[in-house]
């Protein structure tokens, strides 16, 4: 019998993404992968989900890679790696271009590809306990997981450098002040504080923060006027939602705003 990794649950608006193999240390594997994958692409198509929250069970976030997984065969490692990356880019790129923002809770050691999945998040929180360790050079690896993507997009492209080159160990508090956490909180109060923000972003024009995720995404990688066009079209679709429509006619009618998703 195969255990899962992770598992599911949408409530209110949020579906709760756990990794849930505390006695592995959630490494990242194929079957972790295969199973995110398959979770960021549910989240895509479900109009229950309004936002996505990543957290994770026992002593770590996560191990990162599996090294005895890996350390079997010598010569198979590379289509190995191949066909792991395979599910973990497409589930990054699913959380990235979807319309739910997406919300990491960060306790114990954070490695590797899960220093890269908490970078690509829209909001993540940090337990105080909460160390972020580069770990792929110790190994001989280059970052995955879009993590030459995003970590220089939170941090700087200096400190990335010295993160991911020096294989530096980051705690909470210096990972939010270089700009990869957006805030630290108590070991205890992290699955509140993550629930509720990820609560009061589902109950938000789900549509248009999906829009405003992708303009982000895009916003060093092409000239200023194409961005500007960007813009422009996206602003033109948000226009024909109903969460646009009605919160212009609430406004001027001087009542609370109420947001369907769409």
């Amino acid at each position: 019998m195969i255990t899962r990794s992770t598992r599911m649950t949408i409530k209110d608006g949020v579906a709760e993404i756990v990794l849930c193999q505390p006695e592995r240390g959630n490494p990242f594997d194929v079957q972790f992968n295969r199973e995110l994958c398959d979770l960021a692409s549910e989240t895509n198509e479900s109009p229950e989900t309004r936002a996505i929250l990543i957290r994770a069970e026992g002593k770590y976030f996560s191990v990162g890679a599996d090294l005895k997984w890996l350390g079997r065969d010598r010569a198979a490692m590379p289509r190995l790696l191949k066909e792991a990356t395979a599910t973990l880019h497409m589930a990054i790129a699913r959380f990235v271009r979807g319309n739910a923002p997406v919300v990491v809770a960060v306790h114990g050691l954070c490695t590797g590809g899960a220093v890269a999945l908490t970078a690509m998040s829209d909001f993540a929180i940090a337990g105080q306990s909460a160390r972020f360790y580069a770990a792929y050079n110790r190994i001989g690896f280059v970052a995955d997981g879009a993590g030459t993507h995003f970590i220089p997009r939170r941090v700087g492209s200096r400190r990335a450098t010295e993160f991911l080159l020096l294989n530096e160990t980051w705690d909470a508090d210096l990972a939010a002040k270089n700009g990869l956490v957006n805030r630290v909180v108590p070991d205890d109060q992290l699955e509140a504080e993550a629930r509720a923000l990820a609560r009061q972003l589902a109950s938000g024009p789900t549509f248009t923060y999906g829009e405003m995720k992708r303009l982000l995404a895009t916003y060093t990688d092409l000239p200023m006027e194409t961005q500007l066009e960007l813009e422009a079209q996206a602003i033109a679709r948000c226009a024909r939602t109903d969460d646009c429509w009605n919160a212009i006619q609430s406004m001027l009618a001087r009542k609370p705003i109420e947001y369907v998703g769409h």
